[in-house]
């Protein structure tokens, strides 16, 4: 009893002012800059170079338009949605089954084959940029929706395997071997009970893939340059230049491409939650 009493006690009041304390001012540091970038995208650029830090004394709506018509958002809006989609379903899926491979199905190349994909999690953007842009123009890729593609695929492979291999590693070997039993084919066995299972590690590595594609800018400006072609990041470009900016629009054009990810947080808040826990390395 006593030992309960000591146990609830443990938690200090000064201790626990302090952990709110920190809480409120992290808070406070991650919303603020969204709460800025919002308000100085109702102000024109005059008025932001007099006064960045105030509120808007004349707020207009101009900048939305403006912007909208400007950067040509429909375009950017479908290639920015078309890439994310397309490699997030691709990572997840190919993850997935790769991940089924090298955890349930036994052989001796798997510790090899596992070993070079994973070891492309040390692999950097930056690292690869000049190869990849020299591979992408000699077999024709560049300016192609499909030379795009195939470098997000593959820089979200790495960790995705990883992820799916150790979660799948998981699941009871006797589930397979049940399965097998009864006449069932690896593939029946990927579709029918792995992937209903992994769904926990497929929503972590979409929140991973989702997030990293539609912010991405150095990949896509590099191997496109039609302007049919471009994302969000590299549209919105188009409002700095070397001798000024055009800081209204470019604030609105950030805010623009800011809502669908805070829409997709804010719809799948809760399977993330679930995933980002339940999709934990497990061993």
């Amino acid at each position: 009893m006593s030992t309960n009493k000591k146990q609830k006690g443990d938690f200090n009041p000064l201790l626990r002012i302090f952990v709110y304390a920190v809480l409120a001012i992290f808070t406070f540091l991650t919303i603020y800059p969204l709460f800025w970038l919002v308000m100085s995208s109702f102000k024109t650029t005059n008025e932001f170079l007099r006064n960045p830090m105030g509120w808007p004394i004349e707020p207009t709506l101009n900048n939305y338009p403006t912007a909208w018509v400007r950067a040509q958002f429909s375009t950017l809006f479908t290639n920015s949605l078309f890439f994310t989609i397309v490699s997030t379903l691709a990572v997840i899926f190919l993850s997935l089954m790769a991940g089924f491979g090298f955890a349930k199905i036994k052989s001796k190349a798997t510790p090899l084959l596992h070993g070079s994909f994973i070891i492309g999690i040390l692999l950097t953007i930056e690292s690869v940029m000049i190869p990849l842009f020299l591979f992408i123009n000699l077999i024709g890729l560049y300016n192609t929706r499909t030379g795009v593609l195939i470098p997000y695929i593959g820089m979200g492979l790495p960790m995705g395997i990883y992820l799916c291999t150790e979660f799948i590693r998981s699941i009871p070997d006797s589930v397979v071997e049940s399965a097998r039993i009864d006449g069932a084919s690896y593939a029946k066995i990927f579709l029918s009970i792995v992937v209903p299972m992994a769904k926990p590690v497929a929503v972590t590595l979409a929140i991973l893939n989702v997030a990293g594609v539609w912010n991405e800018f150095m990949l896509v400006n590099m191997l496109v340059s039609s302007d049919a072609l471009r994302t969000l990041p590299v549209g919105i470009l188009k409002f700095s230049g070397p001798l000024s900016s055009r800081y209204g629009l470019q604030f609105a054009s950030l805010t623009i491409g800011m809502i669908p990810i805070v829409i997709f947080y804010l719809f799948f808040r809760k399977e993330i939650t679930k995933g980002v826990s339940a999709g934990a390395v497990k061993g």
